[in-house]
């Protein structure tokens, strides 16, 4: 008979590290939690060199990352991405927590709302609508990213 502790697969943070601009925040908060850190990517990028920190580039087409951070995905698992579709994805795998590399977390009550909106600007774009980027990414996006990351990691910790 094997414990419980067997049972639950460890906290394992995912990030979707292609143009992300908070790797060395996510390694520096998983590494002062002691937990292993995923980057998923399509093309090559530096990074700390650590047995808790792993890269994986994943070749082929332009989804091929998403899907591995999907098949990598645990109720451990915390996930890092400001794609929306993945965000989805992630939750319907029941990741234990997904947010944005600016600390926005995706709910499983708020990601309806965020495909919906993310489709009608799609669809405003495509007929032409000149929109706005968004905003660049600041100081206090890269706090919130850290705090919010440290909380879902402790939450975890001390809930499962």
């Amino acid at each position: 008979m094997t414990s419980p502790a067997a049972e639950t697969p460890p906290i394992h943070l995912l990030v979707d590290a292609d143009a992300c601009p908070v790797r060395e925040e996510a390694v520096k908060v998983a590494l002062r939690h002691g937990i292993k850190v995923t980057f998923v990517s399509n093309s090559f990028f530096r990074i700390e060199s650590d047995p808790l920190v792993e890269r994986e580039i994943v070749p082929g087409n332009f989804d091929a990352a998403d899907d591995r951070i999907v098949e990598l995905v645990t109720s451990k698992a915390v996930v890092v991405t400001a794609d929306i579709l993945l965000a989805e994805r992630c939750l319907k795998a029941e990741a234990a927590a997904v947010m944005s590399h600016t600390g926005k977390p995706f709910t499983h009550d708020s990601i309806g709302m965020a495909v919906a909106t993310r489709s009608i600007m799609a669809d405003l774009r495509a007929g032409g609508a000149q929109m706005g980027g968004p905003a660049p990414f600041s100081r206090q996006d890269r706090s919130r990213f850290l705090s919010a990351l440290d909380l879902a990691i402790v939450r975890l910790k001390r809930h499962g």
